[in-house]
């Protein structure tokens, strides 16, 4: 994620900023350029800062404080490239509901922001009606269907409840998981779409099949097998989670996942100007300076190569804290294959 600057009075400014603290100049985010620009009202209309004084409106949602982002002036949409793409939202009018949707929003717009920067293409229902990226944030209750998160043919549908801390966490140690998050959740559904568009329909299946794994091998039994015997002893050093066991699918998934937890953190150390020095001796393989941003590097190896030492130094400071791990995965020779696979899928050409 990228540290922003007002055009106004050049304050350090934050992705989720509305306002400046200093100069008190209403902020919004421009996702096609990655701008955060101070704005000039004009009425119900607002000028841009950032971009020679754009015309410019508020996201719908930004009526409820939700969405910071901004469409142009004369577009036919009156939601962002973020919110347009949201099929059901639960029952705002209920306080806990309406907080717990202003955290799916906060997570949705931090995936949107890196699938923006990779050039993605992200058509919704309109531009493709069969597969057209929609989420669906579902509220389960008592004696109603079950809410389960996942992904059908463009269909995002998250659980509201997955956006309450303490109910995800109890699912978490439940689940014997390391790591559960919201924003998690939705990089790893994202992974599904991705898969079927620039990998099933990308003319990539041989190439993704020969490191994941045959994806035709039956889901519903793959699945059922993993919740029944687990995974594999040896699963770290071929994948990157226990999930991504269960089936090629979740494989896929997953390392997408981490794929996207790597970039928008590291992207973030570069903002900040982090390295890593260790101060004792007969630790050179630990020293990184954060020089890179790797939404722009031709490659996946350096990428990871600068993400290694500094998770080191991450994981170590949370424990100083008395917290778990920031980053408790291993990433082994075949997973960087994988990150490499997506990496270039994304900056390649297909074969």
């Amino acid at each position: 994620m990228k540290l922003f600057n007002c055009q106004h009075c050049d304050a350090l400014l934050f992705f989720e900023n509305y306002t400046c603290e200093f100069c008190h100049s209403p902020l919004g985010y421009l996702p096609a350029e990655g701008i955060l620009t101070a704005l000039k009202p004009d009425g119900d209309i607002f000028t841009a800062s950032a971009v020679q004084d754009r015309p410019v409106r508020r996201c719908a949602n930004a009526r409820h404080d939700v969405c910071n982002w901004l469409v142009d002036a004369d577009s036919s949409s009156d939601y962002c490239a973020a919110c347009r793409h949201n099929r059901i939202i639960p029952d705002i009018s209920a306080t806990d509901r309406f907080e717990l949707w202003s955290k799916l929003e906060a997570a949705k717009h931090r995936l949107f922001y890196s699938l923006i920067r990779l050039g993605i293409a992200l058509p919704n229902r309109l531009d493709d009606p069969a597969e057209g990226l929609v989420f669906d944030f579902l509220d389960e209750f008592e004696g109603g269907p079950k809410v389960s998160t996942g992904h059908e043919d463009g269909v995002i549908t998250i659980a509201t409840k997955e956006a309450d801390d303490a109910y995800r966490e109890r699912m978490r140690t439940r689940m014997h998981e390391t790591y559960r998050t919201l924003l998690g959740h939705f990089r790893h559904e994202i992974g599904h779409w991705i898969w079927d568009r620039l990998v099933r329909d990308g003319g990539r299946l041989e190439e993704c099949r020969a490191l994941f794994g045959d994806d035709r091998a039956d889901y519903a039994e793959s699945l059922k097998q993993y919740y029944k015997n687990g995974a594999p002893a040896d699963w770290q050093e071929r994948v990157i989670s226990a999930y991504a066991t269960s089936h090629p699918w979740e494989d896929f998934a997953e390392t997408w996942a981490h794929y996207l937890h790597i970039m928008d953190t590291l992207e973030t150390a570069n903002a900040f100007g982090m390295g890593v020095r260790p101060g004792v001796q007969a630790a050179e393989m630990l020293s990184v300076e954060v020089a890179i941003d790797p939404y722009l590097s031709a490659t996946m190896e350096p990428v990871v190569d600068q993400w290694l030492p500094l998770t080191f130094a991450m994981n170590n400071l949370n424990r100083s804290m008395g917290l778990s791990d920031l980053y408790p995965f291993i990433i082994s020779v075949p997973v960087r294959e994988k990150l490499g696979f997506i990496h270039a899928m994304l900056h390649q050409p297909p074969n």
